[in-house]
């Protein structure tokens, strides 16, 4: 149905290993967090009134569910992409259960093939700060798009500006030197923090009427799945899955500390710090 994945690639390494075995392991949790996210995005597909929809990091579905909610009342069809096996099979197996008009894709959008001029709108859930090439992707993605299809989706920006996200690597520190350090600009979580990047990223891949406009969103989960989530997600949750005890232990109850500010009775909330970008295929679309 797509195209393997590389197994030399960096990413495709991390997310069909620790990091895909993550996602798996506490999706209840992050589908959760992160549908405020979510519905920003069903709100713009509703708004653009779009029937082809394409999914981009689509995880283990949940955005790609819910537009799918959204367009089967057009007889639309929302598709989602994704490079880690895991995250696909799982989504897989909630379409089979769920009889949706979805399908998923286990490749890497940014040398898939798509059919050219096949979607009316693109979208993404902070899922497209992981391309090795972003420019690359972004025009793989436009020769996707159909001529005016819009192009929306939801990035991180800078740590400094998100806390909540790095706090668990600042408490973990002195017990696990080495952690790896992030890397300005390289793929990952905030890979897209800089706004002049993001858009001569996009105005290089071909896209047009950019706007990337800051948006600061109240997220939050279950202040009981705590420690799952440390235990499993982020730098921190990597190493952890191949960590022995007592160690790991130490390790957990030390980093779920750090937390203490952002727990609201029975509740963890945070505020995301992201960044909204929408562009448009050019109505008279290059698709070479």
């Amino acid at each position: 149905m797509g195209v393997a994945p590389q197994a030399d690639d960096e990413q495709v390494k991390l997310w069909n290993g620790a990091a895909g075995r993550a996602w798996v392991e506490t999706r209840e949790v992050l589908e959760g967090m992160f549908r405020p996210l979510e519905e920003l995005l069903v709100e713009a597909v509703s708004d653009a009134a779009a029937s082809r929809v394409l999914d981009i990091g689509c995880g283990t579905g949940a955005t790609t569910f819910a537009v799918a909610h959204v367009l089967g009342g057009r007889q639309g069809h929302c598709t989602g992409i994704d490079i880690s096996e895991p995250m696909i099979a799982a989504a897989r197996a909630r379409a089979e259960r769920e009889g949706r008009p979805v399908s998923f894709i286990c490749a890497d959008a940014q040398t898939h093939p798509f059919a050219p001029a096949s979607f009316d709108m693109i979208i993404s859930r902070l899922g497209v700060m992981f391309f090795a090439d972003p420019v690359q992707a972004f025009a793989n993605l436009r020769r996707a798009a159909r001529p005016g299809a819009a192009l929306r989706f939801i990035a991180w920006r800078g740590a400094a500006e998100n806390p909540f996200m790095t706090t668990a690597e600042q408490a973990a520190k002195p017990l696990l030197p080495d952690l790896p350090a992030r890397r300005p600009d390289a793929p990952g979580q905030f890979g897209f923090a800089d706004r002049k990047r993001v858009g001569n990223i996009l105005e290089d891949s071909g896209w047009d009427a950019i706007a990337i406009e800051p948006v600061d969103v109240a997220l939050g989960f279950p202040a009981s799945e705590l420690a799952r989530y440390v235990s499993w997600l982020g730098p921190v949750g990597t190493m952890l899955q191949a960590m022995e005890e007592p160690h790991r232990t130490q390790v957990i109850e030390t980093v779920c500390g750090a937390f203490d500010r952002y727990i609201h009775g029975n509740d963890i909330r945070f505020t995301a710090a992201c960044w909204m970008v929408a562009a448009r295929a050019p109505a008279a679309a290059a698709h070479g």
